[in-house]
């Protein structure tokens, strides 16, 4: 009997959920390539033009006190063409603006700085776009604050690129091409649910995904138990004559054989697909609760105590002289250890450190920043150069900078500190609170292990195998499930076909 439950209960969930696996898996293979359309920082630099010396008047103390802030919260980047310092750094966030050539506040931004930032986005006449004013979400702004942004206008171009800038803030906040669409629709929108009319209601969304993915969980559990069950490794059964270890013919045979092949990879993916949605909060927040406090803020020890008017014993400018023909994009006004200096972005994705007294370079020594680090951690940490990405460090992309210096706390949350030696900047941070995401999540659903991802494309192929074999169990499912309703279907007509007519039918 409680085999036949099972089985009962497995097939009609199967039955209700079936297309939805049938949307994860294939699109899994999606998520690997095709990212959601969005206006990554590395764009938004890509666009910005060079800073030229002679362009830069303005220093970094009169900026700052003009917009009430520290000189160190600066980036002197560029605004509409012209060289500008903003506010945290300026990369889409929307903040205040003092141009940097005549000291002059951004303040509201016209309709023709609108057409030159979606026109310098693109490289295209505005002249050749059709222009559409953006009042409510559509299918590439459901991550965009719309209500916060607003007025919005599209830019679309024949070629098929699409900008949409925000009038209120004069920034660039989403950016499509052509085939940028149609990689969203071959990943994120099938596999995160992401269509538009579901999406642009936050609640019902994360209610639709937590349910069918913790529901999917469970059928899968069970197709688990099912197979693990009715498989006879003594070949008990008959096939086609011959002994054999599953009891099932066609469709069935083949959903138990992927079903016992690829069936934990299934729990798993449908599993950590809903951790992602955070669907126990409460319960994070127990454990951050639990393990938190107790250790040294190295990010603060790291920038020191940094005197206000530190930036004016050298001008941006002098900075850019110095630096002669190396094509610069942007300058962080940065602290490390107390002492001010510039941390210059250059036009290749390199970095330079100028400080405020010698000559530019590539970074900073890595003993020193152990030396600040330990002295900061007063033995609460461990400190060690990394060459190669560890288990909480990793980037399939390899854009992550390497080498990098790990700071391991010892107590409390035992926070993991990976800092740049180029920027003496921490570039990434994990606790032991956020276990849950990293391995539950990341590494069930991701694969994201050292082991994989350091050995591309065993990466890809693993997963890919993984993804395919999911498809295949779930095309299994709905051939199955299409012809268990066609049966139920079959009964429903033929017991109307039988029935005694009614006195009306009769009539009639």
């Amino acid at each position: 009997m409680v085999k036949r439950a099972l089985i009962f209960v497995h097939r009609w969930l199967g039955i209700a959920l079936c297309l939805l696996f049938l949307l994860w898996f294939p699109s899994g293979i999606g998520m690997m390539y095709f990212p959601m359309p969005s206006v990554t920082p590395e764009a938004r630099f890509e666009r910005l033009p060079i800073l030229q010396a002679s362009t830069v008047a303005i220093s970094p103390g009169a900026a700052a006190e003009k917009l009430g802030v520290d000189a160190a919260d600066l980036t002197l980047t560029s605004f509409d063409g012209r060289p500008a310092y903003r506010v945290g750094g300026g990369r889409g966030d929307g903040g205040p603006v003092i141009y940097a050539d005549n000291g002059e506040e951004q303040g509201e931004v016209s309709d023709e700085m609108v057409q030159r930032l979606a026109s310098t986005w693109t490289g295209q006449p505005v002249s050749s776009a059709s222009v559409e004013e953006v009042t409510e979400v559509d299918q590439w702004t459901l991550q965009t604050r719309l209500a916060d942004l607003s007025p919005v206008f599209k830019y679309s171009w024949p070629n098929g690129e699409q900008v949409y800038v925000s009038q209120s803030s004069g920034e660039v906040v989403q950016y499509t091409t052509t085939a940028s669409r149609i990689g969203a629709y071959l990943g994120p929108i099938p596999h995160w649910f992401y269509f538009t009319p579901l999406r642009k209601n936050g609640p019902q969304w994360s209610r639709v995904v937590i349910w069918s993915s913790g529901i999917g969980t469970i059928a899968a559990i069970i197709g688990v138990v099912i197979g693990i069950w009715m498989y006879s490794p003594s070949r008990k059964y008959r096939y086609a004559g011959t002994p054999t270890s599953i009891p099932y013919r066609g469709q069935k045979r083949w959903h138990t054989v992927f079903g016992l092949i690829f069936g934990v990879a299934t729990v798993t993916y449908a599993f950590s697909g809903m951790l992602s949605m955070d669907p126990f909060p409460s319960f994070n927040d127990r454990v951050q609760q639990r393990r938190g406090g107790g250790e040294p803020n190295i990010r603060t020890a790291l920038t020191g105590e940094l005197d206000p008017a530190a930036f004016d014993a050298k001008h941006p400018r002098e900075a850019l002289e110095q630096l002669g023909d190396i094509q610069v994009k942007e300058i962080d006004l940065m602290s490390f250890n107390g002492e001010a200096f510039y941390l210059v972005r250059l036009a290749d994705g390199d970095t330079r450190v100028v400080p405020m007294r010698g000559d530019p370079r590539t970074g900073f020594d890595q003993r020193e920043i152990v030396r600040v680090v330990s002295a900061a951690a007063d033995g609460q940490m461990t400190t060690q150069l990394l060459n190669q990405y560890d288990r909480y460090y990793l980037d399939r992309t390899r854009q992550l900078p390497l080498p990098v210096v790990l700071a391991e706390g010892t107590t409390g949350l035992q926070t993991r500190y990976y800092i740049d030696p180029k920027t003496a900047r921490i570039v990434r941070t994990y606790n032991s609170s956020n276990w849950v995401n990293r391995w539950l999540y990341n590494g069930l659903h991701s694969l994201n292990f050292p082991w994989l991802y350091n050995y591309r494309p065993l990466w890809d192929i693993v997963v890919i195998t993984l993804m395919l074999g999911g498809t295949a169990l779930c095309v299994t499912s709905l051939i199955l499930a299409w012809r268990a309703l066609g049966r139920k279907l079959a009964r429903v007509l033929n017991a109307k076909d039988t029935r005694e007519p009614t006195l009306s039918e009769d009539l009639a």
